[in-house]
């Protein structure tokens, strides 16, 4: 299994002239579920290069046992230093794509040309596609087959408005990912403040904060297990809509 994690290139919150960047808990959880399930994961971004990583989620309250894993990992931090430039991805050589969050892609990656490419193929070509916490931002622009929004009629979630207020950047981003989702016509849900909440509308799959980031990549592992009819993933399920 080959798993394509896009992350952001932008390191500017708006021009409040503060950094950020990926959260380190979206990028780390989801990715030793990929690796410990045997898959090997690439790390793009628009740039390439080395992706910037918001420094408060480097902090020790914001850290976990998969953040300090990571950054103890060599493999995992060369490969967060040397992600892949977009322009030189091949969407048909992955199997999964994962967007982890942090601020940083309502800046870069709403509106990437070279993402947007790559999600649409995904997509058609019948792959899971995931996003979690401000990650699902990257699928506004997105567009279904049809030519409609793709998270249109869609469940999905995100970082909702109540945690953006708490967090005191509503009127920092350019757009509240909650409002923007329901504009866009998805059925958006959100769970209990910063507790896990991860949606599964047939491929996509989306999580609505740090907290939910390792059992979005769970799902995904559970989608896969479905389609070729292996063993299911050993973690908790997640919930369809409907179910």
């Amino acid at each position: 299994m080959k798993v394509l994690m896009i992350v952001t290139s932008n390191d500017r919150l708006g021009d409040t002239g503060h950094k950020t960047g990926l959260w380190l808990e979206e990028l780390a959880a989801p990715y030793y579920v990929f690796v410990d399930a045997g898959a090997r994961v690439t790390l793009a971004s628009p740039k390439g290069g080395t992706a910037p990583v918001d420094p408060r989620s480097e902090t020790e309250e914001a850290g976990s046992k998969a953040t300090r894993r990571f950054t103890a990992d060599p493999a995992a931090m060369a490969a967060l230093k040397d992600t892949v430039p977009l322009a030189e991805v091949r969407p048909e050589d992955y199997d999964v794509l994962f967007y982890p969050g942090g601020h940083g892609p309502l800046w870069d990656l709403v509106d990437d040309a070279r993402s947007l490419a790559i999600i649409e193929n995904m997509h058609r070509s019948g792959k899971p596609v995931a996003a979690v916490c401000h990650g699902p931002a990257v699928l506004a622009r997105a567009t279904a087959p049809d030519g409609k929004p793709l998270v249109a009629r869609r469940n999905v979630t995100g970082f909702s408005n109540a945690e953006e207020d708490a967090v005191g950047l509503s009127r920092v981003v350019p757009f509240l990912l909650q409002d923007e989702l329901t504009r866009l016509g998805a059925k958006y849900e959100r769970g209990p403040l910063w507790e896990p909440h991860v949606v599964v509308d047939g491929l996509l799959v989306t999580g609505q904060n740090p907290a939910s980031s390792e059992r979005a990549a769970q799902a995904v592992l559970e989608l896969l297990a479905r389609s070729c009819g292996c063993a299911p993933y050993p973690g908790e399920p997640v919930r369809e809509p409907g179910a």
